[in-house]
This record gives C-alpha cells, sequence and structure tokens, in this order.
C-alpha cells in the first residue's frame, strides 16, 4: 500500500512538471473590422486620379476591404478611368463588385451634366441602397460613403472616425469657401437653416465630434450598431414629404430611425469640391477642382494622383507672354516645388530664376554690388534700415527687369514663390491681358497681387473689367511688367538709392506718401494698374504658424549683427496697413 502511495506521488510530481513545462500559445490579435467603400462616379474623369490616389493611401488593411463601385451617364472618360484602377487594385481588396453604366449620357429632361433632376436623384439613392444592401449581404462592418469630388488626403481617416464609435460620423472636408460636407441646421420642412454654429466648426474655432442634422458626400456608417439596420436611401420613408433629394432622404431615415449623425473636424481630412452650378459644364467643374488642388498644396495634406491610373501630360504654355519667371531662393525647394506644381497643374508655363539670397551677403558683399541705401530711409513701422533679404528681393526683380531689356521682351508675367491663385486664375488673367490689348491700354505693371495701403475707392479703368489705377501698395507678390515698364524702372538707377522693392515701385508711379523719397527719383511716370479683385494673395500671413518671411528675417543691410524680424514691420500683417501704426519718425515726415 506505501509502495502505491509513494509511486502514485512520483506519478503526481511529473505530471505537475509536465503541464508546467507546457505553456498554453498567447491569443492572436482580433483583425480589423470589415469595409465596404461605395463609390459612384459621373463625370469626374478629372477628379478620379486623385480620388483614387487618397483611398488607395489610406492607412487600413486592404484585404479588409470590399470596393463596390458603379458609373452612372458620363458623358467623359470617368468609366474608363475607373475600370483601369480597379483593374490594377482587384488583386489588393477583399473583392471588388463593378456596376458600369455606358448609356446612357443623360437624364431625361437634364438641362446639363451638372443638372440634379428628379430622376438623377432617385437613380443617386437606388446605387447608394445598392451599395448599402451589398454591405449587409456581406456582414460588413462599416460602409465608406465617399463622393468622387470627395479627396480624403489625410491616410488616417477611417482609423481616426472609427475610433470615433459612432452610427453615422463624417470628417468635416475643406474647401476653398465656406462650403463644407454638413448642416448644422434644417428646418421642418428640410431645407438648409443658417445657424451660429456652423461657421465656428467650419473654421476650426471649436474642435471636435458634433452632432448635427446633416453629414453628406463622405461618411462612415457603423453596421454593427442596432439603430443602422433600419437606414435607407430608397425608397424614402414612408412619412418623408421633404425634398427629393438623396442626402435629405438619408438624413431623414435617420432622424426617422433615432440614429444621430455626426461631423468631426479634430484634424484635416480632406477637401471637398464646390459643387457646380446647373449651368455649368465638365469643363467647369475640372476648373474649380484645379483651384482645390491649389489649395491643398497650400495648407496640406496635399493632393496626389493614384499611381496606377495613367494621366495624360498637360500643355503648358507662356499666355502670350515672353516669359513667365518663378522667383525662388535655392534654400527653399519645398515652396518651388510647391509653385512648379500649382503652375503645371494650370498649365502654366515658368521659368525659375535662382532669387538672391540677401542672407548669404555680408555687407562688403553688398556694397561691391552697387548697392547703397536711399538717403533718409526706414522702415514705415520700426524705424529699422533696408534688411539684407529687402536687398537679395529687389536684386531679383532688378535682374529680371535687366534681363526684359536685354532680350527686348515686349511683356513678361513674375511670381515670387510664397503665393496662392485665386479660382479660375488663368482663365481670368488671360481674359484680362485680352481686353487690355483690345483698348490699347498704356501699361507699365499690372499687380495681380498687393496689399492696398490706403483703403478706398481707386479710379475703375474703362472697358477692362476689373482693373483698377493702382494707389500706394506694398508687396510684390505677382504682376505682369512690359518692356517700357522695365526700361523706366531700370533708368531709374535704383541700385545706388535704394529702399524695399515694394517702396520703390510706388515711387515709380508716384503715388507713394513720403515727397522725400520721391525727390531722388525725378521720373516717376510709371503706369501702374491693378486686379480687382486680385488673382494671388500671400500663402501665408505673418503670425501664422507656416509663414516664414526671407526679407523680414534678415539683418541691416550694412551690419550683420543687428536681426530683424517681422514684429517691428507689420508690413506682412493680414489686412491693411493703416498709417496710424506708422513709425513716429516717419509719420512726421508724411
Amino acid at each position: 500500500m506505501l509502495l502505491r502511495l509513494v509511486a502514485a506521488l512520483v506519478f503526481l510530481a511529473g505530471t505537475r512538471g509536465y503541464f508546467a513545462e507546457e505553456r498554453s500559445p498567447e491569443e492572436s490579435q482580433m483583425q480589423p473590422p470589415t469595409v465596404v467603400l461605395a463609390i459612384v462616379a459621373r463625370n469626374a474623369a478629372h477628379s478620379l486620379p486623385y480620388y483614387l490616389g487618397a483611398l488607395e493611401r489610406l492607412s487600413y488593411p486592404k484585404e479588409r476591404i470590399s470596393v463596390w463601385a458603379a458609373t452612372d451617364h458620363n458623358v467623359d472618360n470617368t468609366t474608363a478611368v475607373l475600370k483601369e484602377w480597379l483593374t490594377a487594385m482587384q488583386t489588393f481588396y477583399h473583392h471588388v463588385e463593378w456596376r458600369p453604366m455606358e448609356k446612357p449620357t443623360s437624364y431625361p429632361g437634364e438641362l446639363g451634366p451638372k443638372h440634379w433632376s428628379n430622376g438623377r436623384y432617385e437613380y443617386v439613392m437606388k446605387l447608394k441602397q445598392a451599395a448599402l444592401n451589398f454591405a449587409k449581404r456581406r456582414w460588413a462592418d462599416y460602409i465608406l460613403y465617399a463622393d468622387t469630388d470627395n479627396i480624403l488626403s489625410n491616410p488616417e481617416t477611417l482609423n481616426l472616425l472609427m475610433a470615433e464609435n459612432r452610427s453615422v460620423i463624417a470628417p468635416m472636408l475643406d474647401s476653398p469657401g465656406a462650403y463644407s460636407n454638413y448642416w448644422c441646421g434644417i428646418t421642418p420642412q428640410g431645407y438648409y437653416r443658417r445657424t451660429a454654429e456652423y461657421f465656428p466648426t467650419r473654421h476650426r474655432y471649436r474642435l471636435g465630434c458634433f452632432p448635427v442634422p446633416m453629414v453628406h458626400s463622405t461618411m462612415l456608417l457603423d453596421l454593427r450598431k442596432e439603430g443602422t439596420k433600419k437606414l435607407a436611401f430608397h425608397p424614402p420613408h414612408v412619412d418623408y414629404s421633404w425634398p427629393f433629394d438623396d442626402i435629405i432622404v438619408f438624413a431623414f431615415s435617420c432622424r426617422a430611425s433615432e440614429v444621430q449623425m455626426y461631423i468631426c473636424n479634430k484634424v484635416r481630412y480632406g477637401y471637398v469640391n464646390v459643387p457646380a452650378k446647373p449651368q455649368q459644364t465638365v469643363e467647369d467643374d475640372r476648373i474649380n477642382f484645379i483651384h482645390l488642388y491649389l489649395e491643398s498644396l497650400v495648407h496640406g495634406p496635399p493632393m496626389h494622383p493614384s499611381r496606377y491610373v495613367h494621366m495624360e501630360p498637360k500643355q503648358t504654355d507662356l499666355m502670350g507672354f515672353d516669359e513667365i519667371y518663378l522667383i525662388n531662393l535655392r534654400r527653399r525647394p519645398d515652396r518651388r516645388e510647391r509653385m512648379l506644381w500649382s503652375l503645371y497643374e494650370m498649365e502654366i508655363n515658368a521659368k525659375v530664376v535662382d532669387a538672391v539670397d540677401g542672407g548669404a551677403l555680408n555687407s562688403s558683399d553688398i556694397k561691391i554690388l552697387g548697392v547703397d541705401l536711399l538717403p533718409g530711409y526706414y522702415d514705415p513701422f520700426s524705424g529699422r534700415t533696408l534688411t539684407k533679404g529687402e536687398v537679395g528681393c529687389f536684386l531679383s526683380h532688378y535682374y529680371i527687369w535687366k534681363e526684359m531689356v536685354d532680350m527686348q521682351m515686349d511683356k513678361a508675367l513674375i511670381f515670387e514663390d510664397d503665393v496662392r491663385f485665386q479660382g479660375n486664375f488663368k482663365r481670368r488673367l488671360l481674359r484680362l491681358m485680352d481686353e487690355v490689348e483690345k483698348v490699347e491700354l498704356d501699361w507699365d505693371i499690372i499687380y495681380l497681387g498687393r496689399k492696398q495701403v490706403n483703403p478706398g475707392d481707386e479710379e475703375v479703368v474703362e472697358n477692362v473689367r476689373n482693373l483698377v489705377v493702382a494707389d500706394y501698395s506694398y508687396w510684390t507678390l505677382s504682376y505682369a511688367i512690359s518692356l517700357q515698364g522695365a526700361q523706366k524702372l531700370i533708368n531709374a538707377e535704383p541700385l545706388s538709392k535704394m529702399l524695399p522693392v515694394d517702396e520703390f515701385l510706388p515711387i515709380m508711379y508716384d503715388k507713394h506718401p513720403n515727397e522725400s523719397y520721391k525727390s531722388h527719383f525725378p521720373n516717376r511716370n510709371l503706369m501702374a494698374y491693378s486686379t480687382r479683385p486680385l488673382l494671388v494673395e500671400p500663402c501665408h500671413y505673418a503670425g501664422d504658424p507656416e509663414w516664414l518671411s526671407d526679407t523680414e528675417t534678415s539683418t541691416l543691410w550694412d551690419d550683420d549683427s543687428v536681426r530683424t524680424d517681422w514684429r517691428g514691420s507689420h508690413k506682412t500683417l493680414k489686412g491693411t496697413a493703416p498709417p496710424a501704426g506708422l513709425h513716429s519718425a516717419h509719420r512726421d515726415e508724411l
């Protein structure tokens, strides 16, 4: 009996050691939720490469995404572009469902490709419902609707929206204006209602995820939530009496199902193109989208086209000018790249000119170049004299004027590298220059971007739309210049009596308020005009986080040890420059 007990104890001790040595394997990680990506494309060939490029760069496992895609009555090559992308991407995504429509290309009673008839609304509702049904049949966890002119340039968008754990949530998308993809108010009849909350949200004065009565264009639905089971685009709810519009129909469905919509603006997620008016064409829509692309280069994250879609190279031109110059410092390659992409997208051919880097010059170098300060010059705000950055800026413009004269160019266009373009820039400038030529206007300089010092009415030029006689102005962001104008500026011999170039020009067209400065330049007959509204403006203003000025942030022209920045001179602040802000020494001279 004792031997049996000892044997049992030995066995148990052995098995205990055996089980102690054999550890259970760790549980594997949960897979990310499954997502259906719903694409409904119509006449969007201009935006599709960027839209698709943003989708393929979403930082979410593609094997957990199924794509449901449909085309809708296209007059352009939207179907071909989308098919090319889907063919290349189907090996990456879990599944691709493709619903092409080749014919017809328009709806009955349609006034144009941007006109929303009841037939178009109904068909879009049916397409979105078909995508929702597809997602439910596949037991998808989420469905992401994203219109083809909505560019989700932030690759973390999908992850960030999921983390909010909302039934219906939209990322707030940016546009060049006030438009976005949500409403903060809705009338009892289902129409848009203006509210006090819209603009603080749109401009990100308040940040967060906020309940709203309407989100549209891009939104994520959590199909795991109980409330989303009843949501539908088509047919409309039995009690529906609001306007026949897919986004309003869905908002009503959310209200009837007691599902709250949310808009999230914690970060920049991407961009939404401002809808074209019914009478506009596909070309108008393309031009609007180009402006959106240019804005993305300024604010970021920028748009990038898909690697899997072929894009025809653009045909650039000089817009009738003999040369188009882009002034850029070699040590600012980011600005050069942004400007070159912007100009290329607008099909404008520009020549990069290496700016004179004033910061790299010492006082002796400046003297060797023949530069001397205009007697009595002081900055109108800080009272300081010229900076080395201002010397470099002046020389950069001066050498272009000299090249124009040497090459006998009839007219040229000049850009600095820190400008942003207003919508439809190229077409507006072409029209302006055509009208200037037709009326045979005698002009030397036409500002495209400037800071008006003394706000007020300026004389309008007859028979030329959007052109005024320029008054005292700051900045040389962009301007057109004629051979006659370049010759006048060179003849003034400004290097030996230098002041900032944006102060020199108003002297030459006799609108500078300082009589002492003007006395050094007797031939003040420059014919200066300006577009109104302006066609370009600064990318950033003094005080903005992204702002940087190589003219203001520098050292004094004749003293390498004295640093300067914008807090002394307020020229670069947004808005006008009222005389009340003048430095006392300068104010006494006026």
